[in-house]
């Protein structure tokens, strides 16, 4: 069903509260490790503390939240990576699904640290740091 470990590591994702806590119970259940920030009763945790989160935790941030990419790119982090949905009135199922494609397709790079911005026409794949006019 496709990579869950970055090398040997199991993945591990934080969602961020755009996504529905029910995408992280359907990843869960196909073996990865999923975790919401309303879980966690982190709701109004700012984007910041967000990253620092993930990136202390070694998780890959699921967001629609463009503010996520900029911040890495500001502040030019290696880590954590990011995955940005930019997909209108995606459900739960579908972004679970989406997520998992994302993972599969991009395991290399979202394990050396990367921006994977993905749009209905598919997916495009940024490096971190993220390089002024590169």
């Amino acid at each position: 069903m496709g990579p869950r470990t970055r090398g040997g590591i199991p993945v591990k994702l934080l969602l961020d509260m755009g996504i529905a806590r029910r995408a992280a119970e359907l990843l869960r259940r196909a073996g990865i490790h999923a975790t919401h920030l309303g879980e966690r009763g982190l709701a109004r945790l700012p984007d910041e503390d967000v990253v620092m989160l993930a990136r202390e935790e070694g998780r890959i941030v699921v967001t629609l939240d463009a503010d996520f990419s900029a911040l890495l790119a500001l502040s030019r982090a290696s880590q954590p990576s990011v995955i940005h949905l930019r997909i209108e009135r995606l459900g739960y199922r579908e972004a679970a699904r989406v997520i998992q494609d994302v993972l599969e397709r991009a395991a290399e790079d979202l394990e050396a640290g990367c921006i994977v911005s993905v749009r209905p026409s598919g997916m495009r794949v940024r490096g971190l740091p993220v390089v002024p006019g590169g």
